[in-house]
């Protein structure tokens, strides 16, 4: 499997973006949780590589929620990873790096969250299944695309997922447990973010 270069993968977003706003947005975003990402890596054995790709791709798929109005459908954000994924898919790439869109919702989404909660997307498993999509998922929860975006503490996205259920909050701890977390004070300063 070819992985993309970073100036690779940064043409396709700006190829992709509705407006520049919406590029700087998301761009930004999967190069921070690369960043997190990178920090978390160490002594793990992952392809990194493969990792930073998935981290710059993950939510391209977001470009695609776009509206005329020039803002996001919040209402139908579920659904950015598996756009994300089409995208990939039709810009030829292969199905590893097509899973980092559809695979790093939350902590991920079972068939039967799917069906439960009417979610707007195929009835189907997205969970992070090999090391480097877990790595991606949970480097994911620490940054928000929120107006403006902020760095998210473990504490406080462990407080978050809570709302989706005891397996949810279980799922996090336990990635938690394998990766550790993140220092995001040196992120959040050189990004001029604030940290929640």
């Amino acid at each position: 499997m070819r992985i993309p270069a970073d100036d690779e993968i940064r043409a396709l977003h700006e190829r992709h973006a509705p407006s520049r706003k919406a590029f700087d947005l998301v761009w930004t975003h999967c190069v921070i949780v690369c960043e997190i990402a990178e920090r978390l890596i160490d002594g793990l054995d992952l392809d990194k590589d493969l990792v930073r790709a998935g981290c710059l791709l993950h939510d391209i798929g977001v470009f695609r929620l776009y509206g005329p109005s020039g803002e996001i459908d919040h209402g139908e954000y579920v659904r950015h990873g598996v756009l994300g994924h089409d995208l990939l898919r039709d810009e030829g790439f292969a199905e590893e790096l097509c899973r980092f869109c559809s695979h790093h919702t939350g902590v991920g989404l079972t068939r039967e969250d799917v069906e439960r909660q009417g979610l707007p997307i195929p009835v189907a498993d997205y969970l992070a299944e090999t090391g480097e999509e877990r790595l991606v998922m949970y480097a994911d929860k620490f940054h928000s695309k929120t107006d403006p975006p902020t760095f998210v503490s473990a504490a406080a996205y462990a407080r978050r997922v809570r709302r989706f259920g005891a397996d949810k909050a279980a799922a996090f701890e336990a990635m938690r447990g394998v990766y550790g977390d993140p220092d995001l004070n040196p992120l959040a300063m050189e990004h001029g973010h604030t940290l929640a």
